[in-house]
This record gives structure tokens, sequence and C-alpha cells, in this order.
């Protein structure tokens, strides 16, 4: 029997995985002031165990006020490296190659972890004032954002250049720029969201400029031995927003950026958004990209069966399979 091609070897750049198997980022909820812990240690390290090729920490917050949550993992501050570290290591010696998304919550930033219910986490209890690609909120239930200023943009571009020299400090060896699922970067690049009339707003080259600034930022700072991936919303799923012809677009662009990879994720801009959800729902956006961007690609989303997972890899649709429960 010939060996199926998700147990294959990929090569991005000076990284090779082991196979074609990849953790999705999966927020864990369960940090303080950003700082992984042994909860991080054994949960990713049983991935890395199991045979996982990259095994992608959580959505880690570039700023304090990027988290999602109080409880968010982070990488803003130097102190968060020797933390990883801890995590990184124990990736390494068990052959997976561990991976941190970088991450701005925006306009969804300062609410309660999943558990604990909606709205908003005041002041007392460790919240704050989001920014926001507007000064509008994205439910009723979400906190209001200040609009961003172009000061506040300098400052995100300056963190997430910051995170990403923290990154390979801390030992990941692959970084993924998180402009999916409503996001501070995402929010931006919908006409869902941007209604900005400045130059970060109306055309589709400005409501791209700042992933492009982030993206431009992040490959210099990791350096040319180390995949960058992106991870986007490839399709608002809403009237009048954000396309699959869209990404096509932007990937083509990335990919001349000096991005190496296209993570395929969908949704999150809307609370309206109705999603077609059932087995391998995102993977013909992932193929798409890749056949008309001509870019590798990650597919993700309830791709739960062996066959299902090798039959994506083996007709060309994505070359990584990207798994989380």
């Amino acid at each position: 029997m010939s060996t199926p091609l998700l147990f294959t070897p990929f090569q991005l750049r000076s990284v090779t995985f082991r196979n074609r198997i990849g953790v999705s980022p999966m927020c864990q909820y369960s940090s303080e002031d950003g700082f992984p812990n042994d909860w991080h240690l054994v949960h990713l390290g049983a991935r890395a165990i199991g045979g996982a090729a990259l095994v992608m920490v959580e959505a880690s917050a570039v700023s304090a006020i990027g988290r999602i949550s109080p409880s968010d993992a982070g990488i803003w501050k130097d102190e968060h490296i020797a933390a990883w570290q801890k995590v990184t290591s124990f990736l390494t010696a068990h052959g997976a190659v561990p991976g941190v998304q970088l991450a701005h919550a925006g306009w969804k930033a300062s609410t309660p972890a999943p558990w604990a219910g909606e709205g908003t986490v005041a002041a007392a209890d460790g919240g704050w004032e989001p920014i926001g690609v507007g000064s509008k909120s994205f439910s009723d239930s979400y906190p209001t954002p200040r609009e961003a200023t172009e000061n506040d943009i300098e400052q995100v571009c300056r963190q997430f250049k910051a995170a990403a020299h923290r990154a390979i400090a801390a030992g990941f060896r692959v970084v993924e720029v998180h402009a999916a699922h409503g996001y501070l970067l995402n929010s931006f690049l919908s006409p869902v969201s941007n209604k900005r009339t400045d130059a970060y707003g109306g055309s589709f080259e400005n409501r791209t400029r700042l992933l492009f600034r982030v993206v431009s930022d992040v490959r210099h700072a990791v350096g040319d031995e180390v995949p960058l991936f992106v991870r986007l919303s490839t399709t608002d799923w809403v009237e009048g927003g954000w396309t699959l012809e869209d990404s096509i677009n932007l990937s083509s662009r990335l990919r001349d950026a000096g991005v190496d990879l296209i993570d395929c994720s969908s949704g999150g801009i809307s609370p309206k958004a109705k999603i077609a959800v059932g087995p391998g729902y995102q993977t013909e956006f992932a193929a798409a990209i890749r056949r008309d961007s001509k870019i590798p690609t990650a597919a993700v989303g309830m791709i739960t069966d062996p066959i299902q997972a090798e039959t994506i890899v083996r007709t060309g649709q994505a070359d990584l399979v990207l798994l989380a429960r």
C-alpha cells in the first residue's frame, strides 16, 4: 500500500512538517495576564505526542487591549517569552513545529470567556475600552469601541512587529497573522464593518492597507527562514460583504508580499451571517484560493474523518489540513 499523502512531509521555507496535519488555534481562556501555564503545556503537548506536524497555539494578543477576554493568552511583553518557551521546547522535542497566531480582537475585545455568558467585562473585573475600525459595537451584547485613530493604527503595527520578534525568541517556527473572524484586521477588510473615510477605508486598497502594513512588519521581524501564514475569513456570508473573489485577489497580493500560506476560514464579521455549516464547508474556499492565487492553503472547519482529510490534500484542495476540537 502506498503512504497516504496526508502522512507525507511538506516544506515551507526552512521548515519541514512531518505530515500534512496541523492543530488549529483554539482559544483556551485559561491565562492570567496573558501567560500560558501548565494547562497549555499539557493540552498542546498532547497534540504533539499524538503526531500532529504543526501545533498552533491559540490567538495570542499583541497588546493587553487586543485580548478577546481577560483570560486570553498573549505575547505583548517580554516576560511572556520564557513562559512560551516551555511550550515550544516540548512541542519541538516531540517532533511538532510550534506555531503562534498573532491577534488583536479590536471591537470584539473585553468580553467574558464563553462559559461566563455575554456582555462587557467591567473595568473593575479587568475589562477595558476596546478600539475598533469604527465606533459601532459588533452587537448589542458587545462593548462599544473607540474608533482607532491613526496613532492607534501606528501603535498596532508596532505591536504586531514586537510580538513577532518575541515569537521567534520564544521558539515559534511558524507565525500566523490573524485577519479573520471579525477581529481587528478583519474588521478593516470588510465593507460590512469598515465605514471609514480616511486612508484605511473605502476602496479595496484602503481597506487592505492595515493588513499589508502588519504583514510587512511581521515578515521583516521573523526573517526569511520562518513561514508566515495569514488566516482569512474568506467570505463574510453576508450580502454586500467580503467575498471569495476578494480573498482570491488579496491572497495573490499577500503571496507577493512574502506570505507563504493562507489559512482559509470564514465568517465572524456580522451576527446576522447565515453560514452554510456542514462537513468541510470551508474547504472549497481553500481550493479556490490555492488554484487561483497560486499560494499554498490550509483547510479548516468540520474536517472530522481521515478519508475526508486525505481526499482534501490528494485532490489538491489544500496543502495542510487543520483539525481542532
